[in-house]
């Protein structure tokens, strides 16, 4: 196995890890939104977790970008569907969806109440979640 059939098996794998922290940390934030429960230590560990998850998942992606036979660049890059994806669409779509997380794990850092940092959590993974999601669904097919 080479370092880059590794790496890609490690992102594709890893992936279910992230996606079921962030999972959690919106069904734990949409409980204590919705129940008006407290904001726990428990509900800042797992929503960090699922924060440093995505980041750890976007390292491996960075590493993999820079040796990916997939990632091209030159004038036929954007014209074909699968070199446009992997050189341009799928890592835009992941920052942005990073970014997002880290947006709401900071406002829920700074919420004034235990419905305002369970309502920044809710949301703005939602929104994340749903960017990943349709960066993992949209792979093109050659």
């Amino acid at each position: 196995m080479t370092a880059y059939s590794f790496l890609q098996h490690l992102h594709s794998g890893f992936r279910y890890i992230v996606l079921a922290l962030i999972l959690a940390a919106i069904i734990g934030g949409l409980i204590g939104w919705l129940g008006k429960k407290p904001y726990t230590n428990g509900n800042r560990k797992l929503n960090l977790f699922a924060m440093i998850s995505a980041h750890t998942q976007l390292l491996i992606g960075i590493v993999i970008y820079f040796v990916s036979p997939l990632v091209q660049f030159n004038s036929e890059t954007m014209k074909n569907k699968v070199t446009r994806y992997f050189t341009v669409e799928h890592w835009v779509m992941m920052v942005i969806a990073i970014a997002i997380i880290t947006i709401g794990h900071s406002k829920s850092k700074k919420g004034a109440t235990a419905e305002a940092k369970h309502k920044a959590v809710t949301i703005f993974y939602f929104i994340a979640l749903v960017i990943i999601l349709a960066g993992i669904i949209l792979i093109p097919r050659s």
